[in-house]
């Protein structure tokens, strides 16, 4: 065995381990294929072993390689948790983050973090996957998306949820409507008027459905939509109110849209980071997890006065 290798034959192969596709890790770490394959060979002419076995169709960890895979991951995830603490090291450090998040929330939580992670680390990239929570749930749990944020997973055996915040679903109407002066509203009175939802797919409408399955009087929808963010562009036009999350709505300021508290019943929603349970997180993608983290002690800008934020749990 000679030790003509370096770092970035190392990464190479942690990518491949992973990602199973020399097309993909090859893209992943920037390389073209050829130079990706070079890579990979003077990596196992060095050791004097082979870590894979390739066809034209897919790749395979051998014995050995499965081994090293382990060893590998570790050894650079400690060498990325120690470079990332160093200032001007942190600064040059590049990789790549990406979480999944729900529409409805990603206003409030991310630009201020996405920002200041980026002060810390503006080499890395960090990509937004803003799905349904249904999809997010998933993302994170075929690691797609290195963690998320969402409303849903409290109850899978396999991510752990850690609260933000518990948020409560307003009444979003026009300045100009007749409930726009209302401090609250109940859900009977509020389904008097032509009233807007989310679509029966919706984790925002099986949560709300669960909460009103025994008001009398309940909102009917007169119109549909897929997500909230369009609901409220039927509202700000003038067709209706609807009943949306604290997060989802614009400040206090917006020249056309206002929130009022939904009431008998309050209906709230928990926010909460997912990951999956026992992964451990590249260290770029904690670092940019406890930045989301330290949000829970910030009030959300636009929730009534009611809404509880979730302290140190």
């Amino acid at each position: 065995m000679n030790n003509k290798f370096d770092l970035a034959d190392i990464q190479a192969f942690a990518a491949v381990a992973e990602l199973q596709s020399f097309r993909a890790a090859a893209e992943a770490i920037h390389l073209s294929q050829p130079a990706f394959s070079r890579r990979i060979d003077k990596l196992e002419e060095a050791l004097g072993v082979r870590l894979l076995d390739r066809t034209t169709r897919r790749v395979t960890l051998t014995a050995v390689g499965r081994d090293f895979a382990r060893k590998t991951r570790v050894w650079l995830d400690d060498l990325d948790g120690m470079l990332m603490g160093l200032g001007d090291v942190a600064a040059r450090r590049m990789g790549e983050v990406t979480i999944a998040c729900v529409p409805s929330a990603v206003y409030y939580f991310l630009p201020q973090v996405v920002k200041r992670y980026h002060e810390r680390f503006p080499k890395i990239r960090v990509k937004v996957h803003d799905a349904s929570a249904n999809e997010v749930l998933v993302a994170v749990a075929q690691g797609d998306a290195d963690f998320g944020l969402n409303f849903i997973g409290s109850q899978e055996a396999e991510i752990e949820f850690k609260p933000v915040l518990a948020e409560r679903f307003v009444a979003a109407c026009r300045r100009d409507h007749v409930l726009a002066r209302r401090k609250k509203v109940s859900w009977a009175e509020l389904g008097q008027h032509d009233f807007m939802s989310v679509g029966k797919t919706s984790g925002n409408r099986l949560l709300m459905d669960l909460a009103l399955a025994n008001v009398p009087d309940r909102p009917q929808c007169l119109y549909e939509a897929k997500h909230v963010t369009t609901l409220l562009g039927l509202v700000e036009a003038g067709l209706g109110v609807a009943a949306v999350p604290s997060l989802a709505m614009p400040g206090k300021d917006h020249p056309t849209l206002v929130s009022i508290a939904l009431v008998e019943p309050i209906v709230t929603r928990q926010m909460g980071l997912i990951k999956r349970r026992g992964k451990t997180l590249s260290p770029a993608a904690q670092q940019l997890y406890d930045l989301l983290v330290a949000t829970r002690s910030a009030r959300p800008r636009s929730a009534p006065a009611a809404s509880k934020i979730q302290s140190g749990q």
